[in-house]
């Protein structure tokens, strides 16, 4: 089955380089964003700012190839995993998922907040995340994943995924 998909806006960032750029929205917490929403979909923008925050749903344009096993950056032992086990850009149909904070909605322009997205990215789809329905509750497992925040938030990507 073939699926089409059409951008409704672009996000633009601070970050034009694939190499150096946080990896996670962890690591740009103070990095603010817009999101350029086209014309025909600045309607579906009403009541959106009464959220603190998005999940951001993209399309990893820069990506050029999608790999089944990968070399994550954020695993010390250097281990090849599945890329469904990691948050690697190389997944074959090359889409994002970010949660971010909501500034302001202006218009057709959204700001947000705590982005990890490449400037000049294709938005998707977006939608709020709603604490109640959103918020895992009891024991949560991160399978390979051991780092820390602290971790987390200082890695910045390299040329492996490029």
């Amino acid at each position: 089955m073939e699926i089409i998909v059409k951008s409704i806006a672009t996000i633009r960032s601070p970050f034009c380089e694939l190499v150096d750029m946080p990896i996670q929205p962890k690591g740009a917490k103070d990095a603010f964003a817009t999101i350029e929403f086209k014309a025909e979909f600045v309607e579906g923008l009403k009541d959106l700012e009464g959220f603190s925050h998005l999940y951001l749903i993209y399309y990893f344009h820069e990506t050029k190839v999608s790999k089944l096993n990968v070399i994550p950056f954020n695993d010390p032992t250097d281990t090849s995993r599945g890329v469904f086990a990691t948050r690697a850009p190389v997944h074959p149909n090359g889409l994002g998922l970010s949660v971010v904070e909501l500034v302001k909605v202006e218009e057709n322009i959204v700001t947000i907040k705590g982005v990890d997205i490449l400037d000049g990215t294709p938005l998707i789809d977006i939608k709020p995340y709603i604490e109640n329905f959103d918020k895992v509750e009891g024991v949560v497992r991160s399978g390979w994943m051991k780092a820390d925040k602290d971790e987390v938030s200082k890695k910045r990507s390299d040329n492996r995924f490029i």
